[in-house]
Parts: C-alpha cells; structure tokens; sequence
C-alpha cells in the first residue's frame, strides 16, 4: 500500500508543479512597457495617440504601432500639416523620438511650429536649478500662467501624469518652446541635402524615395527600434513624419501626368515602409497631395498600401466656406481605411459626416449636423438659403439626423 500512495504523493506533486508552471505563464508580462502607448482594449496592440483625441478616437483608440496613416492633403495643405505638426508634438511630449523627412521645408523649420503643449498635467524634464528665495521678482515672471482660481490651490505632481496619461491637448496659437523641443531627439531627412543620382538598374522606386527608405533603416538599426534587436536599453517609440510624398518636389511625376512614367515609384516605396515597419517600433504619418493625382485607381492603390487613410477637404477658396450651412466648419473629414490587425473585421465607425474645424485654440473633429431651419432667430432670407444649400447637400449625402455634437 505504501508504493501505491507513493506513487500517488509523486503523481500529485508533477501536477500540483505543473498547475503552478502554467498558472505563473501570463501574456501580461510580454506586453511592453513604455511611456505614451498603451494596448487596444479590441486586439491588444499597442497604441500611440496622433495628438487628436477626437482622431484617436475614430481610428479605434489611437494609431497603432509598426502601421502607416495616410493623410490626404487639402487643397492648400494647412490643415494636413496642422495634424502632422500634432503628431510630432506628441512625441516630444511622450519622450519618443523623431523622424521628420521633407523635400520643400527644411525638418527644422517644421519642428519650430510645433503647438504648444497645455502644461496642466505634462512633466517638463529641465535640468535641476539652484532653489530662489520667493521674494525675487523673477518668480512671478517664470510662473505657470494659470486660472486665476487655481493659483492658490497646493501644488500637484505632475510626474506620472506625462507618462500614464494618453494624449495631450495642445495650444495651436502658440508655438512649443525650444528647451521642450530640443529635449526630443528628432532624426531629420531633407531631399536637398541628399543628392541622388540616376541609377543603372531599372529600378521602380526612385532615387529620392530609396534615400529616404535606407536612412530610415539605418535609423531604425542603429537606434535598437527593431524588435529583432536585443534589449540593450529601454525601449521606445519612433515616430516617423514624411511631409507630401508624390509630389513634383521628391522627383515624381505623378502630379504632373496623367500617365506618369514613375506609377509605381511611391506604391513601391510604400510597400517596403510598411515591410520596416512591421518588424519595429516605429509609426509613420505620410501626406499625399491627392488632389493633383488624376489617377484615381493609383490612388486607391496608395490608400490600400497604408493601414489607416483620411482625407481633408477644405472650405477654404470653394463655395462651401461662404455657405450658411457650413458656417461652424471648416472643412469635411472622410474616413478612407482603417486597420483590421489581429481582428476579422475592422472598427468602421457608426458615422461617415465628419467635419473639423479650427477653434480659437484647439483642431478638433466633430459629427456634422445642418443647423435648425425653423428656427424664430433666423431670417426668410437666410431660410431660403438653407433650403437652397441643404437641397445641394442632399446630393452629397448629407443627412440631418445628427443635431448634436459628437462628444470626443
């Protein structure tokens, strides 16, 4: 009887050992940790804001890691150069670094726009100064400018708001301060200090997209960004902003043909971005000038070839920025893509009339909504205006259901 319990006392104890083997197995702990991002509630993948709030939220939660957005241009490239600006903003915020390529302005001149970050929850890492009695004059000049009912209230620290908040509000009337900026390191990639020279083979991509590419994998290599590379240090994000691609600037013709000789020159180099980037830490914004590519199923190809796709159309030199009826916007917002990762089925989300405008300080996206048009304050006059703008909008498929704001 006493092998038998033996036995038994021995079988029990491989079970009891394997049971606390796989109970001590958790996912939780492989998930990677690192200030500014944060795992999707729907798939699990790790997510960086775009700067946006109300962005993130239609492209589920924010952009995920190793994926590419596209940013169709407006006509005048304000507003497409407003959201990449956001985006570079909030990775100096979140301590990531950067990777700004252009060919008509130089990176520097665009990372000096930068918005101003709202400094009510964001830690400023400055050099440790030499404490100031409180009678210098200098205190009041260098303090905080806040509400004048919160000046009394106790200090706060801020330290572990910057790191486990996720997205800032930013102040669009000012520009970030430099000491904020030059904390970030940004990797800069401008086309006229890169000379290109033709190449003897026939090759699809062009000289000026395969410089940008092989700098950004060199980058991405020596900076331990590739998820391959052994963890020598901690990690962090990359955040790549590639300003107007396809245009006549980068040595392509696709805005100046409609039969363009170099077709599949930015399809390529898209192609092989989203092959880097799928194995690194790394995420990528790109505009495209839409607008001025005849070739509409080339262009369905560029949106196909990145994970999330938005176009910006302004009012502004069109007849809508007169219209009464689009009086509270300044342009329409559509959803072309959005990623499907580690899911069946994408988030598509339950509204397609969007619309953005430009507020006394923040960029925000809204649901649109036609304005009441029986209402005692408004005029005949401007009644039959409505009527006449909302019969044209019927052709665009407008609806009028929507009479309230879409609350981000």
């Amino acid at each position: 009887m006493a092998a038998p319990m033996s036995g038994v006392g021995e079988a029990s104890a491989e079970r009891s050992s394997f049971n606390a083997t796989s109970f001590q197995k958790k996912t939780r702990s492989r998930l990677i940790s690192i200030p500014g991002t944060r795992p999707s509630v729907q798939n699990g993948q790790l997510l960086v804001s775009t700067g946006v709030t109300s962005l993130d939220y239609l492209l589920g939660g924010g952009l995920a890691v190793g994926t590419v957005l596209l940013i169709e241009e407006d006509r005048y490239d304000s507003y497409s150069r407003m959201i990449l600006k956001y985006f570079l903003a909030e990775g100096v915020v979140c301590r990531h670094e950067l990777f700004v390529a252009a060919a008509q302005d130089n990176p520097d001149d665009i990372l000096q726009e930068l918005p101003a970050p709202i400094l009510d929850d964001v830690a400023i890492h400055k050099p440790v100064e030499q404490p100031r009695l409180s009678c210098e004059p200098q205190d009041s000049m260098d303090a905080m400018k806040i509400a004048w009912r919160y000046q009394n209230l106790p200090k706060v620290q801020s330290a572990l708001a910057s790191s486990s908040r996720f997205g800032h509000y930013y102040d669009v009337s000012k520009t970030m301060e430099p000491e904020i900026r030059q904390a970030a390191k940004c990797h800069r990639f401008y086309l006229p200090e890169h000379p290109t020279q033709s190449s003897p083979t026939h090759s699809t991509m062009l000289e000026s997209y395969s410089a940008l590419l092989k700098s950004l994998q060199d980058v991405i290599h020596r900076e331990g960004f590739d998820v391959a590379a052994p963890m020598t240090k901690s990690r962090n994000i990359l955040r790549i902003g590639l300003h107007s691609l396809g245009s006549a600037l980068w040595g392509d013709d696709l805005c100046c043909h409609d039969n363009p000789n170099n077709v599949h020159a930015l399809t390529s180099f898209l192609y092989g971005l989203r092959a880097l980037l799928r194995s690194s830490l790394s995420v990528a914004v790109v505009t495209v000038p839409s607008h001025l590519i005849q070739d509409r199923a080339l262009m369905g190809s560029i949106t196909r070839l990145c994970d999330n796709a938005i176009a910006l159309e302004s009012f502004k030199g069109s007849e809508r920025e007169t219209n009464p009826l689009y009086k509270d916007y300044h342009g329409l917002l559509h959803v072309r893509q959005v990623p499907h990762l580690n899911c069946l089925a994408s988030k598509l989300p339950d509204h397609k009339d969007l619309a953005f405008k430009l507020k006394r300080k923040q960029f925000s996206i809204e649901r649109l909504h036609l304005p009441p048009d029986l209402s005692e304050t408004v005029s005949r006059v401007s009644r039959g205006e409505l009527a006449g703008a909302a019969t044209m909008a019927s052709g665009c498929s407008f609806g009028t259901s929507g009479n309230k704001h879409l609350d981000f």
